[in-house]
């Protein structure tokens, strides 16, 4: 799985209430309503910046805080296509694999906001092509891969009917 963009740079123990306020889950429950306020918190324009495709990298911690589902399904909706990060929240991870929303985890440090970057989820590696540099990645078990290219979880349970990860 191959995927390139530009990216949006954040800090360390962005919580999920940062990635989507819970003050907008109330209003709706239109996904892509709610992806329209992902991140505004920390960057109010974030929306108005993304061109699908494009990468959150941040610091350590990333998605602590509550296990709410609508974090991720908010970015995908935001059309971003994975988060790179040095770390990240444990349901938060889990969370995102089980919604198809790929994480990247490696040495952030080197990159920053604009980079273009191609990231190789089976190959372990992530290209910083602004600056002509790789960083290895750690590497995302086949099982996991499996369920990112069907679109996560719910997607694999309907493609297979059941746990099916050959």
């Amino acid at each position: 799985m191959l995927l390139q963009g530009k990216v949006h740079k954040f800090g360390d123990d962005v919580n999920t209430d940062y990635i989507i306020s819970g003050r907008h889950k109330f209003k709706t429950l239109d996904m892509r309503e709610l992806a329209k306020h992902v991140m505004e918190d920390l960057d109010p324009d974030f929306y108005s910046k993304v061109t699908a495709g494009d990468f959150i990298v941040a610091g350590r911690n990333f998605g602590c805080g509550s296990s709410r589902e609508q974090a991720p399904l908010a970015i995908i909706n935001a059309d971003i296509s994975a988060v790179v990060a040095q770390s990240f929240a444990r349901i938060f991870y889990r969370n995102c694999i089980n919604t198809g929303l790929p994480l990247v985890e490696c040495d952030t440090t080197h990159i920053d906001p604009g980079d273009e970057l191609t990231i190789d989820l089976g190959g372990g590696v992530l290209h910083n092509v602004t600056k002509g540099m790789d960083i290895p990645i750690t590497p995302l078990p086949p099982v996991m891969l499996k369920i990112l290219s069907e679109g996560g979880l719910v997607e694999h349970f309907k493609k297979h009917g059941e746990f099916n990860f050959d």
